[in-house]
């Protein structure tokens, strides 16, 4: 089940944001992020979004966070980020959290939806994306630092609603 995230999830969260985070191979984000950078950056507020996916016993399974990609003329295009508990990993947990997000930015108004930054070897999020609709629009070329690859390129995803 995927619903919004309330203040209450994030002890849930945290762990397997870190973990992600810090590992370094899938987000540009700050491999030392503390906690509360974390939160400031996960946990968005409305009019964005952020969401749980949750089993039958209530346990969070991943996350995501949605939002324009851009400001003004720019806001009708969404973007979103991710993240899965990697004990849960193969389990559909990013495809209900990924389905949802469509859904939500079908129903805001949104025209597509844009990721900028999808590391080229993160090929389990790329495989998602595609089977979903998504296009690689472009491949920045050694934009990411991945700590085994070395400097790998960065996908643009998009897809229309």
């Amino acid at each position: 089940m995927i619903r919004d995230a309330t203040a209450a999830d994030w002890p849930a969260i945290w762990p397997f944001v870190h973990e992600i985070v810090a590992a370094g191979d899938t987000f540009s984000y700050d491999e030392h992020m503390d906690e509360e950078e974390a939160r400031a950056m996960w946990m968005l507020e409305p009019p964005e979004r952020t969401t749980v996916a949750v089993d039958a016993a209530g346990a969070v399974l991943g996350s995501a966070n949605m939002y324009p990609n851009h400001d003004g003329p720019g806001s009708h295009v969404a973007s979103g980020n991710f993240m899965v508990d990697p004990t849960r990993w193969g389990g559909g947990v990013g495809r209900a959290l990924a389905e949802d997000m469509l859904d939500w930015a079908g129903r805001q108004g949104f025209r597509a939806i844009q990721f900028n930054a999808v590391a080229e070897t993160n090929t389990r999020a790329i495989a998602l994306y595609r089977s979903l609709g998504f296009e690689v629009l472009a491949t920045i070329p050694e934009a990411f630092r991945h700590p085994s690859e070395g400097f790998v390129g960065l996908l643009v995803m998009h897809r229309r609603l």
